[in-house]
């Protein structure tokens, strides 16, 4: 029964890696970090699936380990290290799977991440991970309530920067 659980677990895994990537990289913004994260969430989930109670819940599970060891990443590396000028590189990384050749995704997305941690992780869940609201309860752990006005105002604000921004109607 408890091998049935760990089996379980390694399959989701393994046909989820690229999504539970993208998740956390759009928490780090850095493919080494969000590697990471990934691998630290993968070790914590193997060692933990003895304790899933329900077999059904395993993709929730899964997805409240990574966001619980994205957020634990970011508050680790927090501290803010000065470098001379010369010494930095200026090659970017972009993420292909959340690009768009006009540009409006990459500008949307940008603005996702520059909400509130609550209602970034409720967007990002929602539309760029496509889970349900009931399944973005269970991960963040909040009331279905509270996600949809999380939600709601994530959206309200989006929209609204969006119309302040000249160009737009």
């Amino acid at each position: 029964m408890k091998q049935d659980r760990y089996d379980l677990t390694v399959e989701y895994i393994l046909e989820n890696q690229e999504r539970c990537y993208r998740l956390a990289y759009s928490y780090i913004q850095e493919r080494e970090g969000a590697l990471d994260v990934v691998q630290n969430a993968v070790c914590r989930a193997l060692e933990k699936c003895w304790d899933l109670k329900d077999p059904d819940a395993v993709a929730s599970w899964f997805y409240r380990i990574v966001v619980n060891e994205a957020l634990a990443y970011l508050r680790k590396n927090k501290k803010e290290v000065s470098t001379a000028p010369e010494e930095l590189k200026e090659e970017t990384y972009r993420e292909p799977g959340y690009e768009r050749a006009d540009g409006t995704e990459e500008d949307l997305y940008r603005r996702v991440l520059q909400l509130p941690p609550d209602m970034k992780t409720v967007v990002l869940l929602r539309y760029y991970e496509e889970l349900s609201l009931k399944e973005i309860a269970q991960v963040t752990g909040t009331n279905l309530n509270t996600v949809k006005t999380r939600l709601y105002s994530a959206l309200r604000r989006l929209r609204r920067n969006l119309e302040r921004e000249p160009g737009n109607a």
